[in-house]
């Protein structure tokens, strides 16, 4: 459907509604009230901006316009008409796996998930589990059947592998970031609580028409996050286990396929051979050798199909012979292990070697760079080899650029590895490979330090990062190879290594606040610190533990047990820098635990420390801002003023402000705090003084929270001055910035406020302002 043509049918359908509910003399509120449609959503429909409505809701709309006969007829085929467009693109890690376009069977399965398509009559939203054993074509039936249905999910369409049978299964709360910022790209401040964020998710798609595939799930506690309540949002998840505890889904458990289905599949894929070598009884032998089983089926027939001088017959003896010489791979549901070698026999050298070293791969799936260290080869001939690979069927490629084994050929690949490689040489493969990802994530991690400077002994043309852009997307694409080196570096008692990465990703950790692991990083290299008995390293380590443990995870009581720590290993290391630290992630602790009167002798102590060291970046950048929040929080606003400025004096002070970007960081926190102060107080003019300037310091761009903030702190003091159109050019400017990042809770408020003072708002023409998120109002040291 062309643009110009779908635009036609959305404003047809809009123009319709609005037809129909004038003829029925009922306004917006009353037809709302009627059909129990909200008045958002009817108002969406009739300006065109609800591009998908779903049946359930048109249904209750033609009730409750009491339609019949053609008039409802052509209601409900205007809207079917326009939920038919192209759907969204899937981003890169979310995209749908390329499906096959000799799939063959499951009929009665596939039509089972297109009439859930639309949603349930009851307006919850479609839940599917297909389950059955390995290589039984679960994600295959999922792929088809939602790229077909694709038409229907004009909002996207969406695959994530949740790695169910890994040691470590993808947390659920990251695929709900995944999918939420995909869904709302503007969106820069999530829920840290998993409870939080799946309320979140299931509100961003309840007005959405999209579907989900949850491939590979581990259980029950991985998916129940991950699903929608209402709308007609479908989710097909697919498991190895039956998933018996989630209620009120439709199941598909998915069988071998039948003897002429396994016999049609194998059909079409040697249908190149001659007819007469295509006979009935050998096509039956080969399917019935294979278990029926739709990936060994597979993998036979693309063998017969690139090799027209086997015969059927002779693949069938040759597998049978295969399957008695490989005992030791086949149990239970391994029987496809035969069909695994008959494809491994018939690869090239470098790509068989490659294809054994893959299994060595810390991560569930890898970029070329991290293969062509595997295999040992240039990145051409690496790229050859991959291609090669996915080729012969025994890596999948489900997105741009990434590898992956499924998991029975990985055991297999693992066992050929072990069978024709000498232990101490894969070994020093392995090795090879965690020593490079470990280097690279340095490299990556050091690139957001803000003295960064380049390492001068690396240099590896595998990789260019020379920008934090993309340093920052090889961090994120590569994060679960990185971390499981990590883990493999600990687990060898690699201390040192594990220190230094570490370390380098005290900066970049900022940066993605929303990733789950931090607390496991620098769990390890806390530990790595304590075997190492390098006093001053743990108490680093274990303040950014304290850190990881308070912004990532809200822990505050781990928070604080983690700053404790670090204070009695900085007694013991003699450093009164660290103990400074130390105090200050205390206090900072005890705030958010709600405990100031605890909070504030901390943060004096670490104002003390800091002093008698002369470190301005956890005076000025940290210490502080702790103090004269504590100071207020315990009924000392006067003293908490004085503080706030202080702390600015000192950052605009070359004489005694920290480094630039951290100097920058606390002038615009600090202004904002003494505004905020002066604005309790009353003083409004003082309020305009302070933050008129301040709002506009390029720092400030930089950190829209605490602009937007600024910018509502000066329009209430305008109002309260009877400056009222300044009062709604700031408001206006505030509730651009909050809509921009996706903060809609305080926009909310902010709306709420500026309605206070013009109770007929305008529409807002303010710029948006772009610019880093930030989780506290303090800059984060703890610097060595």
């Amino acid at each position: 459907m062309f643009p110009a043509e779908k635009q036609r049918l959305d404003s047809s359908l809009g123009t319709l509604v609005r037809r129909l509910r004038h003829a029925a003399h009922m306004t917006i509120e009353e037809l709302s009230n009627a059909s129990g449609v909200s008045v958002r959503a009817i108002g969406n429909l009739e300006r065109g901006e609800s591009l998908g409505p779903q049946r359930a809701t048109m249904t209750a709309l033609a009730d409750a316009l009491r339609l019949t006969g053609e008039g409802r007829e052509e209601l409900l085929r205007t809207a079917r008409v326009g939920r038919r467009r192209s759907p969204a693109p899937a981003p890169e890690l979310m995209a749908m796996p390329r499906g096959v376009s000799d799939f063959t069977g499951r009929s009665q399965e596939a039509e089972r998930l297109a009439s859930l398509a639309d949603g349930a009559p009851d307006g919850s939203a479609p839940i599917v589990v297909i389950s059955g054993q390995p290589g039984v074509g679960k994600t295959s039936l999922a792929v088809h059947a939602v790229t077909e249905l694709s038409h229907r999910f004009p909002d996207g369409y969406f695959f994530v592998d949740l790695r169910g049978l890994e040691a470590r299964p993808l947390d659920p709360g990251i695929v709900l970031e995944r999918l939420i910022r995909t869904l709302e790209p503007a969106r820069s401040r999530l829920p840290m609580d998993l409870g939080d964020r799946a309320a979140l998710y299931r509100s961003v798609v309840a007005q959405r028409r999209i579907a989900v595939v949850l491939d590979n799930a581990a259980d029950e506690a991985q998916v129940r996050p991950l699903l929608p309540a209402t709308g007609a949002v479908m989710t097909v998840i697919t498991s190895r286990r039956m998933l018996t505890g989630l209620e009120g889904v439709t199941r598909l458990p998915l069988p071998p396929l039948p003897d002429a289905d396994a016999r049609g599949l194998l059909e079409r894929l040697i249908t190149d051979l001659p007819e007469a070598s295509r006979t009935a009884d050998a096509v039956s032998r080969l399917a019935q050798s294979c278990g029926n089983l739709p990936l060994a089926l597979r993998i036979v027939g693309n063998r017969l199909a690139s090799r027209p001088d086997w015969s059927p017959d002779r693949l069938a003896a040759r597998l049978e012979d295969e399957e008695r010489r490989l005992d030791t791979l086949t149990a239970g549901d391994l029987e496809v292990t035969a069909a695994f070698d008959l494809s491994y026999t018939q690869l090239s050298g470098a790509a068989q070697q490659l294809f054994r070293r893959l299994s060595l791969m810390p991560g569930p799936h890898c970029g070329p760079q991290l293969a062509s260290v595997l295999a040992g080869l240039p990145n051409a001939g690496t790229e050859d080899a991959l291609d090669e690979l996915v080729e012969f069927g025994l890596v999948q490629s489900g997105f741009a650029a990434r590898y992956r084994l499924h998991d029975l050929i990985r055991i297999f690949a693992r066992r050929r590895l072990e069978q024709e490689e000498p232990k101490d040489e894969h070994a020093a493969v392995e090795a090879q490979a965690v020593d490079w990802l470990l280097d690279t994530a340095i490299v990556a991690g050091r690139r957001f330090d803000p003295d960064y400077a380049a390492l001068p002994d690396h240099r590896d043309d595998r990789m260019r990062l020379d920008t934090p852009e993309a340093a920052q997307q090889w961090l994120m694409t590569e994060a679960d190879n990185w971390l499981a080196a990590l883990e493999l570096a600990a687990a060898t008692r690699q201390w040192r290594r594990v220190v230094d990465v570490a370390e380098a990703m005290h900066w970049f950790s900022d940066r993605w606040i929303h990733w789950g692991y931090w607390p496991r990083v620098f769990a390890l290299s806390s530990n790595a610190a304590a075997e190492l008995a390098d006093h001053s390293v743990a108490a680093t380590h274990l303040n950014y533990l304290s850190w990881a443990h308070n912004t990532c995870l809200g822990d505050t009581a781990g928070a604080a047990d983690c700053a404790r720590r670090a204070h009695a290993e900085a007694v013991t290391a003699g450093d009164l820098r660290l103990q400074a630290w130390a105090d200050s992630y205390l206090a900072v602790a005890l705030l958010k635990a709600g405990d100031a009167h605890g909070a504030l002798p901390m943060a004096a102590r670490a104002m003390r420390g800091f002093r008698a060291v002369n470190d301005r970046e956890g005076m000025v950048g940290h210490a502080l801002s702790v103090l004269g929040r504590a100071l207020e929080r315990t009924g000392k606003p006067d003293h908490a003023l004085r503080a706030h400025q202080r702390r600015l004096a000192l950052a605009s002070d070359p004489a005694t402000a920290p480094s630039p970007v951290i100097a920058g960081m606390a002038r615009v926190s600090a202004a904002r705090d003494i505004g905020l102060l002066h604005l309790a107080q009353g003083r409004y003019q003082d309020v305009v003084d302070t933050l008129e300037p301040a709002v506009t310091w390029e720092p400030a761009s930089n950190i829209p929270q605490w602009q937007a903030q600024m910018y509502v702190t000066l329009g209430r003091a305008r109002h309260e001055l009877g400056e009222n159109q300044g009062a709604l050019a700031d408001m206006d400017r505030a509730l651009s910035i909050y809509r921009h990042i996706g903060d809609d809770n305080t926009a909310q408020t902010v709306q709420a406020l500026r309605n206070s003072v013009n109770p007929a708002p305008e529409t807002s023409s303010a710029p948006t302002t772009t610019g880093v998120r930030t989780s506290s109002g303090y800059w984060r040291g703890s610097r060595r």
